[in-house]
C-alpha cells in the first residue's frame, strides 16, 4: 500500500482544524447545558443513528421514510429550537465581545444590593436565585417567564407587596430575570431553625440541589440572609452582602451609593414615596368659605 507522508506543515493546520471543531462542540454543548435542548439534542441522535442504520442495513421502507422526512427537519428544528437559537448567538456575541469587559454584570449584580437594601428597609420578603453552572430551567419553567434584563427598579416593582408576581422566587441568568413566581424545593433539613419560615428554606433547598446563590429578605425582621451550597448566612449587612456576591460570582462588585433615608412629616410623605408602598389617597382639601360679618 502506497504510504501517505504530511509536512510538519500540513500535521499543523490538521491538528488545528480538528483543535477548532472540538472548541466549537464544547462550546456549544456548554451553552445548552440545562436547556430543554439537551433532551432534544439525544432525540436527534437517536434519529441519526436509526437513519445510518436503515442505510446500511437497507431497510428499504425505514429509508424511504427517512429521506422524504429529512428535508423537513432543517426546518423544523428552527422552529423548535428558536429560542435556544436566540440565546446561543447572543452568549456567543457576548463571548466574542472582549472589549464589553464585566462592568455591565458588575452593575447588574450591583443592583440586588442595592434592592435587598430596599427590601430590608421596608421589611419586604424577597427571594433571589442567581444562576450559576448548573441550569435551572425546571424552575424557571414553573414561574411566569421574563427574560428581562436585570435592574433595582425591576426587582422592586416584582417584590412590591400588591404586585401579582411577589409571591415565589426571581430566578437570575447572568444579567437577565428569567422569570418569577417561581417554585423552589422546600430543604428538608432537621438542623435548620425553627424560626426560618418558608421563603428561607426555599433559598437553602434550591442551594442543596444546585450550585446557585439565594438571597433572601425577611418579611418579618427586614433581614438580609444569603444561602450557598446549603448553608444559609443571616443578618448581613449591605455590605456583607455585596462582599459575599463578590466571593462567590469571583468578580469585583463597586459599591453603590445607597439610598439615603429621610426623615419627613407626615404631610410630605407623599412627596417621598417608597416604590414599595402604595400611593397614599389625596386628601380633600374643604374648599368652602364662611360669609363675612
Amino acid at each position: 500500500m502506497p504510504t501517505i507522508t504530511y509536512s510538519w506543515s500540513q500535521v499543523a493546520w490538521i491538528a488545528l482544524d480538528i483543535l477548532l471543531v472540538a472548541f466549537l462542540i464544547y462550546q456549544v454543548l456548554v451553552m445548552i447545558r440545562g436547556t430543554r435542548a439537551v433532551p432534544m439534542l439525544v432525540g436527534l441522535t437517536v434519529v441519526g443513528v436509526t437513519f445510518y442504520f436503515a442505510r446500511i442495513g437497507e431497510l428499504t421502507t425505514l429509508n424511504w421514510v427517512v429521506s422524504r422526512v429529512l428535508p423537513y427537519v432543517v426546518f423544523a428544528l428552527i422552529v423548535v429550537f428558536q429560542s435556544e437559537i436566540r440565546h446561543l448567538l447572543a452568549d456567543l456575541g457576548r463571548r466574542l465581545t472582549f472589549l464589553r469587559g464585566t462592568s455591565a454584570d458588575t452593575d447588574a449584580y450591583d443592583d440586588i444590593v442595592l434592592a435587598a437594601n430596599l427590601f430590608s428597609q421596608h421589611q419586604t420578603g424577597a427571594l433571589i436565585v442567581i444562576e450559576r453552572e448548573i441550569g435551572l430551567r425546571t424552575h424557571i419553567e414553573s414561574g411566569v417567564p421574563l427574560d428581562a434584563r436585570l435592574s433595582y427598579d425591576l426587582l422592586a416593582t416584582i417584590f412590591r407587596p400588591s404586585a401579582p408576581l411577589h409571591d415565589g422566587a426571581v430566578i437570575i441568568q447572568k444579567d437577565r430575570v428569567a422569570a418569577a413566581a417561581c417554585f423552589l424545593p422546600l430543604s428538608m433539613n432537621p438542623l435548620l431553625s425553627t424560626q426560618l419560615g418558608t421563603r428561607h428554606r426555599a433559598g437553602i433547598g434550591i442551594t442543596e440541589e444546585t450550585d446557585a446563590i439565594a438571597v433572601i429578605c425577611s418579611e418579618e425582621t427586614g433581614a438580609i440572609s444569603f444561602a450557598v451550597g446549603g448553608r444559609i448566612e443571616r443578618d448581613l449587612t449591605v455590605d456583607s452582602l455585596r462582599e459575599r456576591l463578590g466571593a462567590e460570582l469571583r468578580r469585583h462588585i463597586t459599591p453603590a451609593t445607597l439610598p439615603t433615608t429621610i426623615t419627613t412629616s407626615a404631610e410630605d410623605d407623599a412627596a417621598f414615596d417608597s416604590p414599595l408602598v402604595e400611593p397614599a389617597p389625596q386628601r380633600k382639601t374643604d374648599t368652602t368659605t364662611e360669609p363675612l360679618a
